[in-house]
């Protein structure tokens, strides 16, 4: 048995043909959908990028204990299990984040991997004397500048790193597609922003747009004008239809090999992305809504056979690590929280009632599939965060000393293994935003009906429901073993018993 995963960054499932998004070429999305079963509600687990990656090697949330950093050595990570049970594992991805501080030990899980340089503000090429060229928005630091010298050396489509890193995934599989139990994670930071693209793909989608470069939309309410919003969305849906074209190449390639009749496919993101809805763009600023969370996944599983199908079950990506392991035979550790979707995917067979989801230090929130939850921390209470860790790492770099002089010893949780950790006081993921911004507190709690408001526009007031929400909430937190301070943070403390 093999299994490949063709993950992307950043997919935003309402852009998506299978999803009922017609207004862009993604013929190959519209293909795999015939050939797999889609799932309608998978929601995310921990946001944004490494904290997702840990709950796909780990099999449970991450965001509750801690924010954004490395594996820890208590962790349970599914490649490295497959690894020790003689199951080959390999990576070939672009995704920057890997190669810093606060997720440099992820790679290290697997047998083999290859890593694609010059995605965003990766330093990849050093260039002194470089004038950035005049654009609209984006980051106004190193990053930002970086993304642009990396540009100058990406003029070709087959120089840029998507292209290099599905050759990496492809010859992967061309090499080794003879061979028995292998999983192949080909991982792309695309369609991440920026939303650089060649002209090709632009094509479909010309506009007549001649302002300002604005590829890259920060991470902010949106304030520019109607042409330059519907711009910067034809430049996510070019690179889309771009990241579609290589799917399609992993597509021809099981064809080609006869694969589909001994080999697991799984197609997934780790979170969406705001484009201009609720006004705003980009991630972390604002609740997370469904944008964001409810996020595209396919899978074709070989036993099953099921394909062209849907399924309505509530699934997570806690589920993903626990659904390679039973795929390949092997034992599920006990503390990984998510459940195979083997019976889900033959069946639909439910496997929760609820999904937990958020970042570190923000908003906790909970959908049962209908209702969205989302509980905001009381104002007086909204810093009294902590990571709890082994390794003081998180992003960008290290764990400051004066982080560091607040550590006290902590005797560890349910899932540490009897390992005692650290507790340090901060968090709220990417400390150079200025967690927790003041904006994103003034949402307050919020409760939607998707039944009746699927565009979350209209909060809702119903008493009864807010308190099943909030005693399923308190009970995810506790099989979660979540740390004290965070029920009072969330002013949930009536509700433990």
């Amino acid at each position: 048995m093999k299994a490949i995963m063709v993950m992307f960054d950043s997919l935003n499932r309402g852009m998506l043909p299978p999803y009922g998004y017609q207004d862009i070429q993604a013929p190959n999305f519209e293909r795999l959908a015939r050939r797999t079963v889609v799932f309608d509600n998978c929601y995310a687990g921990s946001m944004p990028c490494m904290p997702a990656r840990r709950e796909l090697h780990t099999g449970r949330y991450n965001f509750l204990h801690r924010s954004w950093g490395p594996l820890e050595p208590y962790d349970d990570s599914m490649p490295r299990i497959l690894k020790e049970n003689g199951i080959y594992t390999h990576i070939t991805t672009d995704h920057w984040h890997y190669w810093e501080e606060g997720g440099c030990n992820y790679l290290n899980q697997y047998n083999s991997y290859e890593f694609v340089r010059g995605q965003e503000g990766d330093p990849f090429k050093g260039l002194i004397q470089f004038e950035e060229p005049a654009h609209l928005d984006g980051r106004k630091d190193f990053c930002g500048r970086q993304e642009f010298i990396n540009r100058h050396y990406m003029q070709e489509e087959e120089q840029q790193s998507i292209t290099q890193n599905f050759s990496n995934g492809l010859q992967f599989i061309r090499e080794n597609y003879e061979a028995d139990n292998w999983y192949l994670q080909l991982e792309n930071y695309d369609p991440h922003e920026p939303f650089f693209t060649p002209e090709k793909y632009k094509e479909p989608y010309r506009d007549g747009y001649e302002g300002i470069m604005f590829d890259w939309p920060g991470y902010h309410e949106v304030v520019e004008t109607p042409e330059q919003v519907a711009h910067c969305i034809n430049e996510y849906k070019a690179l889309v239809t771009m990241c579609d074209t290589y799917l399609g190449k992993v597509l021809d390639m099981m064809d080609e090999y006869d694969m589909w009749k001994d080999t697991m496919l799984i197609v997934n993101t780790d979170h969406g992305f705001m484009l201009g809805q609720h006004n705003w763009w980009g991630k972390m600023m604002m609740p997370y809504f469904n944008e964001l969370v409810n996020i595209p996944l396919f899978i074709w599983d070989p036993r099953a056979k099921e394909a062209g199908v849907r399924r309505q079950a509530l699934v997570q990506t806690i589920d993903l690590a626990p659904t390679l392991l039973e795929f390949f035979g092997q034992d599920i550790p006990k503390d990984m929280q998510g459940k195979p979707l083997d019976k889900t995917i033959k069946t639909d067979m439910p496997i929760r009632e609820y999904a937990l989801f958020g970042q570190h230090g923000v908003h906790v929130n909970i959908t049962d599939g209908r209702y969205v939850y989302i509980r905001c921390p009381l104002p007086e209470r909204e810093q009294e965060l902590y990571n709890y860790i082994i390794e003081p790492t998180s992003y960008p770099g290290a764990i400051t000393t004066e982080e560091i002089k607040t550590a006290k010893l902590h005797k560890g949780f349910s899932f540490t293994k009897g390992c005692p950790l650290l507790k340090i006081k901060g968090g709220y993921g990417i400390r150079t935003l200025n967690f927790p911004p003041k904006v994103l507190m003034e949402f307050g709690t919020l409760l939607y009906d998707l039944q009746e408001d699927p565009d979350q526009e209209n909060p809702i007031q119903d008493a009864q429901i807010e308190e099943r929400m909030i005693c399923a909430m308190v009970k995810l937190m506790k099989e979660n073993d979540a740390p004290e301070e965070q029920y009072k943070r969330l002013g949930l403390e009536a509700y433990v018993v």
